[in-house]
């Protein structure tokens, strides 16, 4: 089996067992390269800048996560803050294993935890059903727009707490051109993509992008984008990959 692409960029961290992901199988399926490397950081705002903002964690019973981060950032703020979280705190989860996630902080049993099915919408329905609550959702400078969207839409009342940032990482080491596939998870990725590489050009490169507000940032940026996840064919991304890759391997 002979593909144009040779070599795939995933902007993502590297899994911890590598041969057993399904990244492992592409790679050994179509006899590709497989490269990770993450397209930015996660850097936390300090409690001193985050008062500005006049926030106050504890005028909120409700708290939406969208992300691990979003988990994390939030605990380390309220203890920076020497903010004891109330027990009552609800937490309602874009998905199972960010709610799973928060054990790293309060007893699962507990709480009173909510998780969709990675899906924002069906967040939104989940939340409709406390509408009385005061939500507070925690989130980078860089969030994405479609669950605030889905809130104002629905007329719940929440606030935006910005509590980290998100910062390109520095990618001049990296020869981009190696790649016949870049994929990305993240509006932050296209964007680091454009700061480290503002001369980049698409040409035959294929691209690759998770979620709606990615495949946004990819047409937004002027690119073609070839692989496209979650669909009702491909709900991860290495389904989505997988399928491209046939398909390359039947035009021959």
């Amino acid at each position: 089996m002979s593909l144009k692409i040779k070599n795939i960029l995933i902007s993502q961290p590297q899994p911890t067992d590598f041969e057993k992901s399904p990244y492992g199988e592409i790679a050994r399926k179509f006899s590709v390269g497989i490269a990770f490397r993450k397209f930015f950081q996660i850097e936390g705002i300090a409690a001193k800048d985050f008062r500005k903002d006049r926030v106050n964690i504890l005028d909120y019973s409700a708290v939406i996560f969208s992300s691990r981060n979003a988990v994390d950032h939030y605990f380390r703020m309220s203890k920076e803050m020497r903010i004891e979280v109330p027990e009552t705190m609800k937490y309602f989860c874009i998905s199972e294993s960010t709610a799973y996630y928060l054990q790293k902080y309060v007893q699962f049993r507990k709480r009173k935890i909510f998780h969709s099915k990675e899906n924002a919408a069906n967040l939104i329905d989940l939340i409709k059903k406390h509408k009385t609550e005061k939500f507070l959702l925690p989130c980078s400078d860089l969030h994405k727009h479609e669950i605030t969207k889905l809130l104002e839409d629905q007329k719940i009342q929440y606030n935006k707490a910005i509590i980290y940032r998100t910062l390109a990482s520095d990618l001049s080491d990296l020869n981009i051109t190696d790649y016949q596939m870049l994929v990305f998870f993240s509006p932050a990725g296209i964007k680091s993509l454009l700061k480290n590489f503002p001369d980049f050009v698409q040409g035959e490169t294929a691209i690759g992008a998770f979620g709606a507000t990615t495949h946004k940032a990819v047409k937004d940026a002027g690119l073609i984008l070839h692989v496209d996840a979650p669909t009702q064919a491909a709900a991860s991304m290495t389904m989505a990959i997988d399928l491209y890759l046939q398909q390359e391997a039947r035009k021959k």
